[in-house]
């Protein structure tokens, strides 16, 4: 780009012919050597769909979840099964002169069984809440891929947007070098007006540049350590849910390539302000909303539950005693019992009321947890949407007209410098506020990629709502 212009060409010609050819030279062939040895060692490229792929098919989290549900599942199946009966054997009046067991009539060997059945239906709502609890685990994993979708975008892009900061810095970085070769040049040689502070400006703004690609390399690769935290390959079927950490790599690169992301519900977003009870309906099916329905539902289960205690529990018992023969040989008959058994909850007061009273407080506070948590999701999506209006606009007035008036804005600078009727720090200035407006340009595009991303999970959809819903109040 500067050698285009007539001046400073010039001014490069004068360099060469002062012995400062080899130095240009060396940097042109260290660039081309380093680029030779960065397409020899090409680093692992990684897309975010790829990412966003690798990190839902890979999270142990979800092998965890089907875990725990399959415990609630059998725990529904057990918690329909009657308690065990219960078996009793004893000795009864036993003399203590002789111990024969003989001796009396009332000496016995008794065997019993008892069987204790549970509160009206009490073991029917215990296994139908169980199997509505097991119903969230499929929509807690629903909602767990939509925040790694939102979460692995977000780290993905930051990763991108380091990335491509380093690519524009390091563009300019060569030009800069280029400018900082030629003024020391004609200033050693006393060609055109260029006095010694342009010597130092010129190598102060390489410094800073330095710096600058020094805070933008840290930024990628802190970004793309915790990207690498979701990368990992997990494979469910190892007893030893084990994971082979050596196996990923640990440095790599994004996609240069920036990725389409579209907004969800747009036409309902289009137009500010929006109907909230309309944004609140389109909210309904999220999962973390449904789970909480079913929660409230699981509550319902305990008042039930609770009702149940005014009822009586029964018990059946049954024994066998045998009794020995006498002394005479006379045969004793051997005896049966058996019974009923059961409690009479008369005292309700401070006990039986108080538990069904604390389920219906414990039942309509999840309510109130539905409504809070909906009026956040609302709240979040009108902030994200304003901020994201904003953001559109910043990015029509930077494509229209900041990164096209900086650039003639610099080539104007330029131009004036290479005709001895402009000064070199305003060249420099000029260039770097190109260089910042593209830099804030690139932000603006991520910054609404990002927006867009946490838009979209609130707009998540769950696919096993309806299904999920009728199963669970239809009572199993």
């Amino acid at each position: 780009m500067f050698v285009n212009k007539s001046r400073f060409s010039f001014k490069l010609v004068a360099v060469n012919s002062f012995g400062y050819t080899s130095k240009i030279t060396t940097v042109l062939l260290g660039v081309l050597l380093n680029l030779s040895v960065s397409s020899v060692n090409a680093e692992q490229v990684i897309s975010l769909n790829d990412a966003i792929e690798k990190a839902q098919n890979n999270d142990p989290w979800f092998h965890g979840n089907k875990l725990k549900q399959s415990a609630i599942q059998l725990k529904s199946i057990a918690a329909g099964t009657l308690p065990d009966p219960q078996v009793s054997l004893s000795l009864l009046n036993t003399p203590t002169d002789t111990w024969d067991l003989d001796q009396e009539a009332m000496t016995q060997l008794k065997v019993g069984v008892s069987q204790m059945f549970p509160r009206g239906d009490s073991l029917a709502i215990k296994q139908s809440k169980l199997k509505v609890e097991s119903h969230k685990f499929p929509l807690l994993r629903e909602d767990r891929k939509a925040k790694l979708k939102a979460q692995v975008s977000q780290l993905w892009l930051d990763a991108y947007l380091a990335q491509k900061t380093i690519e524009l810095i390091n563009n300019d970085k060569g030009l800069f070098e280029q400018m900082a070769d030629v003024v020391k040049a004609s200033y050693s040689t006393g060609v055109g007006k260029t006095r010694q502070q342009d010597v130092i400006r010129a190598q102060l703004e390489l410094i800073q540049l330095e710096d600058r690609l020094s805070v933008q390399y840290q930024k990628f690769e802190s970004s793309i350590s915790q990207l690498n935290e979701w990368l990992y390959s997990y494979d469910e079927s190892d007893s030893n849910y084990a994971i082979n950490f050596d196996e990923q790599t640990a440095t790599f690169k994004v996609s240069n390539t920036l990725p389409v992301i579209r907004l969800n519900n747009a036409a309902l977003l289009k137009e500010l302000p929006f109907s909230r009870n309309n944004l609140a309906q389109a909210l309904v099916n999220h999962p973390s909303l449904l789970v909480i329905n079913l929660s409230q539902q699981a509550a319902k289960k305990d008042v039930d539950l609770a009702n149940q205690q005014y009822k009586p529990q029964w018990g059946v018992n049954a024994s066998y005693a045998y009794r020995d023969d006498m002394p005479s040989g006379i045969n004793r008959a051997d005896l049966f019992s058996v019974g009923v058994t059961f409690d009479v909850p008369l005292f309700t007061e401070n006990r039986q009321d108080k538990e069904v009273a604390a389920s219906i407080a414990q039942s309509e506070a999840i309510k109130t947890d539905k409504l809070l948590l909906t009026k956040m999701m609302i709240s979040n999506i009108e902030k994200e949407v304003r901020q994201l209006k904003r953001l559109s606009e910043r990015q029509a007035l930077y494509s229209t007209q900041l990164i096209t008036q900086t650039h003639e804005q610099a080539e104007a600078a330029l131009s004036a410098y290479t005709n001895d009727d402009g000064d070199f720090s305003e060249v420099v200035r000029a260039r770097i506020t190109e260089l910042n407006t593209k830099i804030s340009a690139l932000n603006i595009d991520i910054d609404a990629l990002k927006t867009v991303t946490r838009i979209n999970y609130f707009f998540t959809q769950s696919d096993i709502a309806s299904e999920t819903v009728n199963n669970s109040t239809s009572g199993e």
